[in-house]
């Protein structure tokens, strides 16, 4: 894994950078949050959806809501980006949708996207 620590608006984001998927449980999802805070500075985290275990968005897994908890206790944020469109259930559709309404999780199509969301 590697961080690419991007600065805008005089806010700094750690983009995660894998050839493998490094969040896999609630622990790995704090150890990114951490190396983020360490390597970059910073608790705003921008991640390819690849990069993030397909369970996560499986929502009865729990596994989402063990994270993004953590990550808010923590004082961390996140954005991850990628094509979400071929997932069809509807909480997921609807837990996208209310995550990208707050201020600390978001879903969205490009790393672009994700950058400006955690720099407004």
């Amino acid at each position: 894994m590697k961080i690419e620590k991007i600065e805008k608006n005089n806010i700094i984001c750690a983009v995660i950078r894998s050839g493998d998927t490094v969040i896999t449980d609630t622990q790995s999802a704090l150890d990114v949050l951490m190396a983020a805070k360490y390597d970059a500075g910073t608790n705003n985290i921008v991640i390819a959806k690849e990069l993030i275990a397909e369970n996560f968005f499986i929502l009865s897994s729990g596994l989402a809501g063990e994270i993004l908890q953590k990550y808010v206790n923590y004082g961390g944020r996140i954005a991850v980006y990628g094509d979400f469109s071929h997932y069809t259930s509807k909480p997921l559709k609807d837990f996208i949708y209310e995550s990208n309404k707050g201020h600390d999780v978001f879903f969205v199509s490009t790393e672009e996207e994700a950058i400006s969301m955690l720099t407004q």
